[in-house]
């Protein structure tokens, strides 16, 4: 199957504003080079759909555009302790029967859950409410920390803004690093964040001269990433001791030093694969590895496969999306 190009997001009444303009960035106004995406926003009844600050919002589209996307996302309400009404749990039901990938984030898990969908899976939502989905569906696994969780045809997200990782992590899935590089770098956000909801539970870092001195090292660290980056060179450059650098950048980013640079490298070498003919040894090299078979073992341990079958599924994923998205509608319908 080619990747999802019909999304609808599910807007119930007193729907969260932010939720419904972040999904309308992400799928509603791509960047260029990116499909089109047939994008519609979706709810009860078709009309005026009060949100949560009090702007009434127009709906054009009611539950059959739901049932018939490629991707359905539910949005999180200011309302969610109260079920979201039969026939819309039954529209759920029905897109994940067809086959549709559907999701979530903050508390829209909890319209997935009353669907029954979450049952015997993983999910995530806002980490104030997971208490609550976790008492009120103990069949579903609840991951209090993940930003996101992919079970597959089933994703949740964390709360909040954290409806862009989950988004972005969808368009990586589907599209490939390449693609959600160039969504993230339109709305100026990372591409990928390490860490968990941990890190937000409590106050946020403050902004002192020690957390400019780690954005900068961080900067730096992206540029180099050819260099072998070991801990203690970041912590000179940073003007900490190894302790203090660790200790600090745990709590900026939730994650090591180590484990923070791994992902960057890896991430950086999808991104050579799928839109480069770079040799395997000459990427692994770009990215700071010392052969093609060290890069070869990160990737299977990281991703499941190695480089040049990554290389290829997504070459195909993308011959798949051109021709999906060279057929009109017209064509479609005539289609046997």
């Amino acid at each position: 199957m080619p990747p999802f190009l019909n999304v609808a997001a599910y807007a119930p009444p007193r729907v969260g504003m932010l939720a419904v303009g972040l999904v309308s960035e992400v799928f509603g106004a791509p960047p260029a080079g990116l499909p089109r995406f047939d994008f519609a926003l979706c709810t009860d009844r078709p009309g005026r759909v009060p949100t949560d600050l009090g702007v009434p919002l127009t709906v054009e589209h009611g539950l059959d555009r739901l049932a018939a996307a490629d991707l359905v996302l539910a949005l999180p309400w200011a309302d969610f302790r109260t079920p979201p009404p039969s026939p819309v749990l039954d529209a759920l039901r029905t897109a994940h029967a067809r086959g549709a990938l559907v999701g979530s984030h903050c508390v829209g898990a909890f319209a997935l859950a009353a669907a029954g969908l979450l049952d015997g899976l993983r999910a995530t939502t806002h980490w104030r409410f997971a208490e609550l989905l976790a008492s009120r569906h103990p069949s579903v696994t609840v991951e209090r920390d993940a930003l996101y969780v992919d079970e597959g045809r089933i994703i949740t997200g964390a709360g909040a803004a954290a409806g862009f990782d989950l988004c972005l992590h969808l368009l990586r899935r589907e599209y490939g690093a390449a693609a959600a590089n160039a969504v993230a770098r339109d709305l100026v956000l990372p591409p990928h964040r390490d860490g968990g909801q941990a890190q937000y539970v409590t106050a946020p870092v403050p902004e002192d001269c020690e957390d400019e001195r780690l954005s900068g090292v961080l900067a730096w660290a992206r540029a180099h990433l050819h260099e072998p980056l070991p801990v203690a060179e970041l912590a000179r450059r940073a003007l900490m001791s190894r302790r203090s650098f660790a200790r600090r950048f745990a709590a900026a980013t939730g994650t090591t030093p180590h484990a923070w640079v791994l992902g960057l490298r890896l991430g950086r070498a999808e991104e050579l694969l799928e839109t480069t003919d770079l040799p395997v040894e000459e990427i692994a090299r770009l990215v700071g590895y010392g052969s093609a078979a060290v890069l070869r073992e990160q990737f299977v341990r990281r991703r499941g496969v190695p480089p040049r079958t990554y290389r290829r599924t997504f070459a195909r994923t993308e011959a798949a999306g051109a021709e999906a998205r060279r057929v009109s509608p017209e064509q479609a319908l005539d289609a046997p």
